[in-house]
Parts: C-alpha cells; structure tokens; sequence
C-alpha cells in the first residue's frame, strides 16, 4: 500500500505541476494578451471616434469655405476699375426718393488711396420713418458696389411724430491702376 499512496501522491504531484505549468505558461500570458487586445481595440475606438468628430468638421469647414468663395467671387465686379461718384451719389438721390426720405444731404469726403484700393468717404443724412430708412438701406445693401457703413446715428424728432433723422458715414471703394492692370 507504500507504493499505491506513493504512486497516488506522484500523480497529484504532477497534476499539480501540470496545472501549475499550464496557470503559469499558457494561462496567465493569455490573460495579459487579452487585456492588450481590450487596451488596443478601446484605443482604436477613440481614434474612430476623433475621426469622425473631425469628418464632421471638416464637413463644416467645406461648408463656411463654400459660403465665403461665395460671397467674395464678386470681388471685381463690387469694386469697380472707375471712380463713378457722380453716378453713384445719384443713384443713392435716387433710392432715398424711392423711399421718401426728406432733407437729403449726401457729401463725398477726402478720397483716400492705396495701392490696390481708393476709398471715397461719404456723409449721408436725411429725415424719414423708420421703415422707410430700413428700406433704404435694404435698398442700399443690393447694389452691385460695395457700400461700407461705418456709422449709423438715428435721432428720433422731437415732436413725437414718428420722424427720424438719419445721419451716416459710409465708404465707397474703387480699384487703382495697379489692380486693373
């Protein structure tokens, strides 16, 4: 009977070494391999995740881009080659007639120029309703040269009658030389 509980305690030995050798060599590394793969396929998750975010704002930026060609395709055709003040003071004479506005007073100022661009100061003032100025400068904003308004004073009349006086500093521009060429 020695021999069969030697033979017995042998066998629980190296089934315990078996065991032991399997926990330590094929057991524990599989378990640490498990857990890099779950690290690297969380990692991937997050980049996925950054790309789309920024797939989306790149959408967005193709969007403002888009929006911004477009509103300055029209750059030289706003900005004309010719200075034109006499005709453009009348057509603004005439938009504020259209809108029925009184006293009128449109005053070209000190031209300044640059290389590329010459900028005319212009004084405009005049009397009217409210809706009717709005009007006007709606009017004002459908040109087809560009009108920069720098100063907008609205005064309201003093007999409550629902007049305003308007008074406002706006730069016209036009191409030098230079530009055309």
């Amino acid at each position: 009977m020695v021999f069969r509980e030697k033979q017995q305690i042998t066998i629980f030995v190296l089934a315990g070494v078996m065991i032991g050798g399997f926990i330590v060599f094929r057991y524990l590394p599989l378990q640490q391999r498990i857990k890099a793969v779950k690290q690297e396929h969380a990692a991937q998750r997050l980049a996925i995740a950054r790309a789309s975010a920024e797939s989306q704002q790149t959408a967005t930026v193709k969007e403002q881009l888009l929006e911004l060609q477009t509103a300055v395709e029209n750059y030289e055709v706003n900005i004309p080659a010719q200075r034109a003040l006499g005709e453009f003071l009348q057509r603004i004479a005439n938009l504020m007639n259209e809108h029925n506005l009184r006293e009128q007073l449109i005053q070209p100022g000190n031209e300044i120029e640059t290389d590329k661009l010459n900028c005319i100061p212009i004084s405009i003032q005049c009397k009217g309703g409210l809706k009717q100025i709005f009007g006007f400068f709606r009017s004002l904003e459908q040109l087809d040269r560009l009108v920069r308004i720098e100063e907008v004073e609205l005064v309201n009349g003093g007999d409550f009658s629902g007049e305003v006086g308007m008074q406002t500093k706006a730069a016209i521009y036009y191409r030098t030389e230079a530009e055309r060429g």
